[in-house]
C-alpha cells in the first residue's frame, strides 16, 4: 500500500488537450488576475492613502482586499503556469500550500464578512455608541480573530489531510489542490478521520452565518423607521455591496461543495471551482466602488494622480 510519503507530485486537471485552448485559458486567467490585482490594489492604496477612508469600515474593507488577493494568488497563478507551459504538474509542497493558504484566506474571509455585519449594525442601529464600541483597538482585535481563525481552521485541516495514507495514485480532479480531491486519493478510511474536523468547521461557518443574518433583520428594522428616504438610501448603499459579497461567497461555495452527486460532473465541477474561487476575488472591487461615493472618488483621486505623476516623468 502507497502511503503520502510515496508522492512527491499531484497531477492537476488539465481544461483543454489542444494547445491553443491551453493559450486561451492562460490569456482568461491572465485577464481575470490582472483585474482582481487592479481592483484590490486600488481599493488597498487608496484607503491607505485618504485619511478620510480611515474608519472602521474602510479598515475591515482593507483587510477584505488583502485576503482577495491572497486567495485568487493562491491558486491561479500555478494553474496559468500550468497552461502557458503545458503542464499538470504540482509538487507534494505546493499542493499542501494551496490547501493551507486557500482554507486560510477563505474562511478568515467569511470571519471578516461576520466581522463587517458587526460594523454594519453598530453604526446602523447603534449610531451613538459606534466609537465606544469599535475603537481602533477594538476593530484591530476582531480583524486579527479572523485571520487567526482562518489559520488555525487550516493548519487543523491540511495536518490531517496530509497525514492520511495515499492508495488510490496522484491524479486530482481539479484545476487546483483542494481537500475533497485528496480525500479520493487516499484510503477508504479517510473520512472518518476527516469527519470531526468538517462538523467543528461547518458548526463554526453555520453560526457565523445566523449572526449575519440576525445582524441584518436588526438593520432592516431599524432602516424601515428612517423617515428620510435619503436617510434609508443612505443606510442601504453601505449595507448591500457586503450582502452581495456574501450572497456571492456563499452561493458559490454551497453550490461548489453541495450541490447533489446527480447532477455532478468532471465539466460542472470545473466551472463551479473557478466561479468560486476566481470569480469573487476579481468582483469584490467591483460591488464594494459601485454604490460607495467615499470611495470611488478616492480611487479616482489616486488614479488621476498617479496619471499626472507618470505624465511629468
Amino acid at each position: 500500500m502507497a502511503n503520502s510519503s510515496s508522492v512527491s507530485e499531484f497531477l492537476l486537471l488539465a481544461f483543454a488537450d489542444t494547445r491553443e485552448l491551453q493559450l486561451l485559458h492562460f490569456a482568461l486567467f491572465l485577464g481575470i488576475y490582472l483585474a482582481a490585482l487592479l481592483g484590490n490594489g486600488l481599493i488597498l492604496t487608496a484607503i491607505a492613502c485618504d485619511h478620510r477612508l480611515h474608519t472602521p469600515m474602510y479598515f475591515f474593507l482593507l483587510n477584505l482586499a488583502l485576503l482577495d488577493l491572497g486567495y485568487i494568488s493562491t491558486t491561479l497563478p500555478k494553474a496559468m503556469a500550468n497552461f502557458f507551459w503545458d503542464t499538470r504538474a504540482i509538487s507534494y509542497e505546493g499542493c499542501a500550500a494551496q490547501i493551507l493558504f486557500s482554507l486560510f484566506l477563505v474562511v478568515a474571509e467569511y470571519s471578516l464578512l461576520t466581522v463587517m455585519a458587526y460594523d454594519r449594525y453598530v453604526a446602523i442601529c447603534k449610531p451613538l455608541h459606534y466609537g465606544s464600541l469599535l475603537g481602533s483597538r477594538t476593530c484591530a482585535q476582531m480583524a486579527a480573530a479572523a485571520w487567526g481563525s482562518g489559520f488555525l481552521n487550516a493548519v487543523l485541516h491540511t495536518a490531517n489531510t496530509f497525514s492520511l495514507p495515499l492508495c488510490q495514485g496522484n491524479a486530482v480532479d481539479q484545476f487546483f489542490c483542494e481537500i475533497p480531491q485528496i480525500l479520493k486519493l487516499s484510503c477508504s478510511d479517510a473520512y472518518l478521520r476527516e469527519a470531526g474536523l468538517v462538523v467543528f468547521s461547518v458548526s463554526v461557518l453555520f453560526g457565523c452565518s445566523v449572526f449575519i443574518v440576525i445582524s441584518y433583520i436588526q438593520i432592516f428594522r431599524v432602516v424601515l423607521w428612517i423617515p428620510s428616504e435619503q436617510g434609508r438610501h443612505k443606510a442601504f448603499s453601505t449595507c448591500l455591496p457586503h450582502l452581495a459579497v456574501v450572497s456571492l461567497m456563499v452561493s458559490t461555495g454551497m453550490f461548489a461543495y453541495l450541490k447533489p452527486p446527480s447532477i455532478s460532473s468532471p465539466y460542472l465541477d470545473l466551472v463551479v471551482a473557478v466561479l468560486d474561487s476566481v470569480v469573487p476575488p476579481a468582483v469584490n472591487p467591483l460591488i464594494y466602488s459601485m454604490r460607495n461615493q467615499e470611495l470611488r472618488d478616492a480611487v479616482r483621486t489616486l488614479v488621476e494622480y498617479t496619471i499626472l505623476q507618470c505624465i511629468r516623468l
